[in-house]
């Protein structure tokens, strides 16, 4: 008798276990853009800004920076990062291109929602935008974090000379899966961007930013992107900066800015 209950509480037990673990799952499976994507604290007037993009459904609104330059750049943020605050650096170190910094929808001043394939189509609407006011010149690409995903996108869909990535990753399915070894990543996120696979067939100059303490992107998840590459990078490493912290070191914008000239 006692082992029977001893049973039945074991059954039990193992039951609730596996209702609770797979409540999880409904719940990171429900909630997983608001996990990828940091926009509320971004969020500024549209007076603020100086460029807009109209897209079917949404304006998508930034900042244009050395207006009237033969050659162009785009930038793409990270999850949750305030684009205009690098207006200065970027209007010095980006001279003689025209800079564009854009808000992702519902970032900064944009309208709408953040998801994947609305920022990957975004982006190549500003590229095709920037290309019309910049018809003979070179448009270069600098994604950080997320928006290496978004830039990779742009590189394997639109001519770009020019590549930079910085802290970026071969996946966010495999970024998740170092941090949630326990979830099966692969059935839940839709949120993939896979820039392995965006940028198999990329043939131009590239250069990779990486930084020494990433506890953000595995070190692993950067070294597969760059085996990945058709054309070896130009690596340059940051050994004692963070994730986030890597852009406040003086060689950060001497490196993009070498670079990119």
């Amino acid at each position: 008798m006692a082992e029977r209950r001893a049973g039945r509480l074991l059954l039990a037990a193992a039951l609730v276990a596996l209702l609770g673990y797979a409540a999880i799952l409904l719940l990171m499976h429900a909630r997983q853009r608001s996990l990828v994507y940091y926009p509320a604290h971004t969020r500024v007037a549209a007076s603020a800004t100086d460029f807009e993009l109209r897209r079917d459904d949404v304006v998508l609104r930034g900042w244009q920076l050395n207006p009237g330059r033969t050659d162009a750049l785009l930038y793409f943020g990270g999850n949750a990062e305030r684009i205009e605050a690098s207006r200065e650096d970027f209007a010095a170190w980006f001279g003689t291109r025209t800079v564009y910094l854009v808000a992702y929808r519902g970032y900064g001043a944009s309208d709408g929602e953040p998801e994947q394939d609305a920022l990957l189509a975004d982006a190549l609407a500003l590229y095709d935008d920037v290309r019309r006011r910049h018809p003979g010149g070179d448009i270069g690409v600098v994604g950080r974090s997320l928006g290496s995903g978004v830039a990779a996108w742009v590189a394997s869909q639109r001519p770009v000379s020019r590549l930079t990535l910085v802290t970026p990753f071969d996946g966010l399915a495999q970024v998740a899966r170092a941090h949630y070894p326990w979830l099966p990543v692969d059935l839940l996120l839709q949120e993939r961007y896979p820039s392995a696979g965006f940028l198999h067939g990329y043939r131009g100059r590239v250069l990779v930013l990486r930084a020494g303490h990433d506890t953000v992107v595995p070190p692993a998840s950067t070294d597969r992107l760059v085996a990945a590459l058709p054309v070896p990078p130009q690596v340059v490493m940051f050994p004692d900066d963070g994730h986030n912290t890597l852009s406040g070191d003086p060689a950060y914008g001497r490196a993009l800015a070498d670079f990119m000239r």
